[in-house]
């Protein structure tokens, strides 16, 4: 499925558009890396999931501890609420004030990408029995 298609079935799931721009935009800075998702945009490499956008219009990325830690006392911000009242421990909650800063967002991108990189890659598909 197209960009193009994605980002139009997603619509009927995340409620700004501008969100879905910055995301589309800050994935674009790492070629290796497609869009996933048809309603709810993702990001994953070897089967290890490192960007999402919950249904607040929020984006999360999956960092390194380090990287986290600097990421929240930079930004002032918090973990990411994937589903309500559910915070995943290894993922930031990108502040919507820095979804214009193209710049800065595929910089913490790439890291996310670094760290995913280096896990251990799991199936994506169900083993045979």
């Amino acid at each position: 499925m197209s960009a193009k298609k994605k980002l139009a079935k997603a619509k009927n799931f995340v409620t700004d558009t501008a969100v879905l721009a910055a995301y589309k935009k800050m994935i674009d800075g790492v070629p290796e890396v497609e869009w996933k998702g048809a309603t709810r945009p993702y990001t994953s490499w070897q089967g290890n999931m490192f960007s999402h956008i919950n249904r607040d219009n929020i984006i999360g990325l999956r960092l390194s501890k380090t990287d986290l830690k600097i990421f929240m006392e930079e930004y002032d911000a918090g973990l990411f609420e994937g589903y309500p009242g559910f915070f995943q421990k290894e993922y930031v909650a990108m502040p919507p004030a820095i979804y214009d800063n193209v710049r800065i967002m595929r910089k913490w991108f790439r890291k996310a990408f670094a760290n995913v990189s280096a896990l251990k890659p799991k199936p994506t598909n169900k083993p045979k029995k």
